[in-house]
């Protein structure tokens, strides 16, 4: 979807369609963090921690409540880590 204005003069603002980078699923995951000291500092200090999948956001709910994030998983795994069941 394309917002366009019309401005004094004729001229036409175009704003760009933004398209969203995911379904908003890996907000609703746990993610794995390294070191994980980088999430203790995320939460105090507010700036933003990267997971082993990518994502990129200042931790703030209790991970234990969201499953794994199988991007995260799958990468820990290659990694030779044994991700325990629950």
């Amino acid at each position: 979807m394309t917002w366009t204005e019309s401005q004094p003069g004729g001229d036409v603002l175009e704003r760009p369609t933004i398209e969203p980078t995911d379904d908003g699923d890996h907000d609703r995951m746990a993610h794995i963090v390294l070191p994980a000291s980088a999430v203790t500092e995320a939460i105090v200090t507010g700036t933003p921690c990267t997971a082993l999948c990518g994502k990129t956001w200042v931790p703030s709910r209790d991970p234990k409540r969201y499953p794994l994030c199988p991007s995260c998983r799958e990468v820990a795994t290659a990694m030779g880590w044994r991700i325990p069941t629950s």
